[in-house]
């Protein structure tokens, strides 16, 4: 099937538009978080609509395995391809956003307190900003990191697609399962130490990771990889399961991981204040509490019979560009919402929709013009 038939499909358009706007709720949810002890309610109600979103990135990632896999194209005209299309709009948001919350950080929201400075938007921090994304991304680029992830996977995709191509329905399983370990390889890194577990000359490290070597046993079959082989053997394999099953299955496994993945990020926060890492841990996307909220999620939306509407089409078109465009958006409709001094539960949801919405508007006005279309697709 072609890619460009397929990008019509109703259900993977319904589920490109859904992982957009889990993603803006995530993005809500983030200020709440943060509150932690200063305010507890705010905390536990962004933790709880926090959890229950991370399934958006490993959706978005599948949709991607479904739409490009297996690659027919030589490697060479892939790559120019896919990766030249995401390089554009890498460089273009890496320097546009940190120049954005720099003016409005210092006029408009030092207007209303002129008393605070913020060391981390000042002339000098920004215009570091506007090269160092060489290296990585930062904080006004915070959703870049999934541009980065993204070329990754675009470079390892026609290697793969050649085993694809001739790997057994087993092969493709026994594969899998493999990657189903590395989910849990975060878990018995955190409880390592519990046991006895030390580390080698400071690194924690398992597996044979160590201050001299990054690439341990699994190294090589986890993360995103799965996601993506997965996605194409549910599509090419699809259960042949009746719905009765299918939610007698899925229910169950999304509100486990939905238990573990709140459940757990609460306790790590109250019993190791101030650990971040254990606490992104439990929110880790290639984690396995975060695969069993995400694997439901697409064995539903492929057994939808959705007709895709225009609307949902071009929803689901320019989804990748709301995404790009949205966190400066979230940030405003915080500051904003956060003076009518609402329910945390409240806030979050205007936040959403207004940002969704406002983000969606930005992105089509964009598309228009074939010059800022690019920076978007």
């Amino acid at each position: 099937m072609e890619i460009k038939k397929r990008e019509n499909i109703g259900w993977i358009d319904l589920l490109r538009v859904m992982a957009c706007f889990l993603v803006v709720v995530s993005h809500c949810c983030d200020p709440f978080v943060g509150q932690f002890d200063s305010d507890r309610g705010a905390f536990l109600t962004g933790t709880l609509i926090g959890s229950a979103v991370r399934c958006c990135v490993p959706l978005f990632v599948m949709m991607i395995g479904v739409l490009l896999l297996p690659v027919t194209m030589d490697i060479r005209s892939f790559y120019k391809k896919r990766i030249g299309r995401i390089i554009t709009p890498l460089v273009f948001w890496s320097i546009v956003l940190p120049v954005l919350f720099f003016i409005y950080v210092n006029y408009v929201v030092t207007t209303a307190n002129p008393s605070i400075v913020y060391e981390d938007h000042t002339l000098t921090a920004t215009l570091k900003k506007l090269y160092t994304f060489l290296f990585n991304f930062n904080f006004d680029t915070t959703v870049m990191w999934y541009l980065y992830m993204l070329i990754g996977l675009y470079l390892v995709m026609p290697v793969i697609s050649v085993w694809l191509k001739q790997a057994s329905k087993k092969d493709i399983k026994t594969v899998l399962y493999v990657w189903g370990i590395s989910l849990l390889l975060p878990y018995v890194k955190m409880v390592a130490p519990v046991l006895g577990y030390t580390g080698n000359y400071g690194n924690m490290g398992i597996l044979g990771v160590c201050d001299w070597n990054e690439y341990g046993t699994f190294y090589y079959f986890s993360g995103f990889i799965g996601y993506l082989i997965l996605s194409y053997y549910l599509v090419k394999y699809p259960l042949q399961w009746s719905w009765k099953k299918t939610l007698s299955v899925s229910i169950p496994m999304f509100l486990a991981g939905y238990a573990i993945t709140s459940g757990g990020f609460i306790i790590t926060q109250e019993y190791f204040p101030g650990n971040y890492a254990n606490l992104e841990i439990v929110w880790l996307f290639a984690g396995i509490n975060v695969f069993m909220m995400t694997f439901p999620i697409f064995i539903i939306g492929q057994k939808l019979t959705v007709s895709s509407s225009p609307l949902l089409s071009l929803m689901a078109k320019l989804s990748f560009g709301i995404y790009l465009c949205h966190f400066l958006i979230v940030q405003m409709a915080y500051d904003f919402f956060s003076s009518f001094g609402l329910p945390a539960i409240v806030q979050i949801a205007a936040m959403a929709i207004s940002s969704f919405i406002i983000s969606f508007i930005v992105v089509r006005i964009m598309w228009q013009f074939k010059l800022t279309r690019r920076f978007i697709a």
